[in-house]
Formats: structure tokens, sequence, C-alpha cells
């Protein structure tokens, strides 16, 4: 039984914590390649970094700042040698060729270890001011918009070129030399039926929001169309970790940050997920944040929700994950990183094996 861990890149200013009682930092390269390092050094599988253009303010000015998620990954991929990199690339912002280039380029720096997150884009304020939002009939039909998208990608990275007509893209023998000689992976956030659905049909992960009660009514259905297709795609949720000696001090770190949390920029994140019109899917997740508990799912943690406890409490939730829920793999944000993934490291991946193991034989 394997489950593939690996981290969430904080890129984004203050990471993945809105609140005044947590690190407060602006991304930087040296900060994100250290985090990259030392998940390679334990021995964890994957980093992602995320991409956003327009920030949500508040007294921490929470994603004001975001280093670019191409150049970054490329960047971590230079100066490490096993651990996989996923980039992410916004298809309203990136025409399909040229971004097949750009990761073609950043997986042959990988020397085969990049993948790529698309983001259908959701939040209508983050494009608006660009000039990038294309109205908003484009809320429901976005993951048609993507779906097209991967097709071009794929195309130029198999073949080099690509011809392609449809609805929303007209491609005359586009080239991508030299190709990347294989489909990089792909990374979706499929939350939605309709994300489901698009995951299913074209993404090879689907990073999804989800306690352990909610994650297999997200991560069944998708199973359950690929298979259909022939398809085989793996769901992987996002937990944020708070490990500590006991039960106890881990639970008052949580709630320690929750007390400080920035009640401006989670009304603002609410605010831009409020316009999607779509049900069920990680804008309402968004939503639903607001009032939910940590271990839920509270917007103060990016509605990721929280695993909280002892070195052994946190090593189990996550040992059992697969079991009870079907997810492949787990991303995991933490409230300060490097210091945070190498106690990890030490106290919580050893016994999270161990305990792997036991269910192997079970």
């Amino acid at each position: 039984m394997s489950l593939k861990l690996g981290v969430f890149l904080p890129n984004g200013q203050n990471g993945y914590i809105i609140s005044e009682n947590a690190p407060q930092y602006e991304p930087t390269f040296e900060h994100c390649l250290a985090i990259a390092q030392e998940a390679e050094t334990i021995g964890l599988d994957f980093v992602l970094s995320m991409i956003k253009y327009h920030g949500f303010g508040g007294k921490t000015g929470y994603w004001d700042g975001c280093l670019d998620s191409v150049a970054l990954a490329t960047g971590i991929a230079a100066l490490t040698s096993r651990i996989d990199v996923f980039a992410t690339v916004p298809v309203l912002g990136i025409p399909p060729v040229i971004a097949a280039r750009q990761l073609a380029t950043f997986d042959e720096i990988a020397k085969g270890r990049g993948g790529v997150n698309l983001v259908t884009g959701w939040n209508r304020p983050e494009y608006e001011p660009m000039g990038l939002w294309p109205g908003d009939k484009y809320y429901e039909r976005r993951y048609d918009y993507a779906a097209e998208y991967v097709q071009i990608l794929r195309g130029l990275w198999r073949d080099g070129r690509v011809t392609f007509k449809g609805e929303f893209f007209d491609i005359d023998d586009a080239t991508c030399f030299p190709s990347s000689g294989r489909e990089l992976p792909i990374v979706t956030a499929g939350q939605s039926t309709k994300g489901q659905v698009y995951t299913a049909h074209y993404g090879d992960y689907n990073f999804v929001f989800g306690d352990r009660d909610l994650l297999p009514t997200i991560t069944k259905p998708m199973l359950e169309e690929a298979e259909k297709v022939g398809r085989t795609v793996r769901t992987y949720a996002l937990f944020t970790i708070i490990a500590a000696e006991t039960d106890e001090e881990a639970l008052a770190k949580t709630e320690y940050i929750v007390s400080g949390q920035d009640t401006v920029a989670l009304q603002n994140v609410a605010g831009s997920a409020a316009l999607d019109p779509q049900t069920g899917g990680t804008s309402a997740h968004f939503v639903q944040g607001l009032t939910a508990p940590a271990e839920e799912g509270n917007l103060t943690f990016m509605s990721f929700p929280v695993i909280h406890g002892s070195y052994e409490s946190v090593a189990e939730q996550i040992a059992t994950l697969q079991r009870d829920t079907g997810v492949a793999g787990v991303l995991m944000t933490f409230v300060d990183y490097v210091p945070d993934i190498k106690v990890f490291g030490e106290r919580v991946l050893p016994l999270i094996h161990e305990k792997l193991a036991a269910l192997a034989t079970v």
C-alpha cells in the first residue's frame, strides 16, 4: 500500500494561513527552495506551487505577493535531483501553445520530474483587472475550455506539433520543438460534479479539499467515471499538518491561529468565491469554510482541513486516509515550513511508514 506525500509550496504571501497568529512573510525563491530541498531530504514525493495574480489584502496582505509558478518550479527543479516538481499554469493567462513550450523546457531541466497543475480560474476579481476574464458564462464553460487546452498541450508534447479546431481554440500547425518526449502528468482540482467529470477524462491527479467524511463522496464518483473511459486518475487530498508532542499542544496551536484570523482577508476570499454559481466545488468550499471547524476546513487555513495532534496521532490519521477515503496521496501545508517539515521527517514520517506497512498486511 503506497501513499504519496507532497508539500504545497508557500509561493503566495503568508502561505495558506489567513491569520495574524502565524508567520508573516513575503514569498522568496530561497524559502521555497529550502522547503523543497528539506522535503527531498526526508523522502517526500513531490512539491507543488500555485499561482495568484491578485491577492486578498487585509491586515496580513494575504497573497498580495506571489512568485510565478513556472519560473519557480524550474529553479527548484534545477537544484533538486529526486523529488517531483509541479508548476501551476492558469488556462486563462497563458495560451496553450506557449504553455506547452514553457513546460517542455521546465521538464527538460527537471530531467523528467516535471508536472503541471492546470487551474481553470474560478476567481473573476483575479482575472478581470488584467482584461482576461471572458465573461460570466465562463463559470459554466470553464471545464470545456480546459478540455481543449489539455488536448493541445498533450498533442504538442507527444508529437511536437498540433492542428486543433474547437469551440475555443483554432490552432493551425503549431509546433513545440524540442518536445518534452512525454506527456507531463496533469493535476486538476475537480471538486464539483463537472470538475470530477473533467478530471476523469483529462487529468492524471485530482487535488481536492475534504475531510475524512467528505473525501469518499468526491473520490468514488471520479474513479468510477475514469474507469468508464479507461483511464487511471488518482485523488490527492489537501491537509494542513499541525503536529506536536501532545494532542493538547497541537490543538492549542490550531486554536491560537484561528483566534488571530484576518477577517477582512477572509471576507475577500469568500466574497470572490461567492460569485461562482457552481455548487459543490472549490468556491463553495471556501464560503462554507467561514464557519467550518478546523478539522473540516476552516477558511483560516484556506479551507484545508487540519490534521492536528501528537506525532503518533498525526501519523495514524495520515496513514489511514487511503484505507478510509480512497485517496492516493496527500498534499500538505505547514505553519512554519522548514522546521515543521524537518520535525515531520524525524517524528511523524517513520511512524507513517510503520503504520502503512502494518495496514498492508491486514
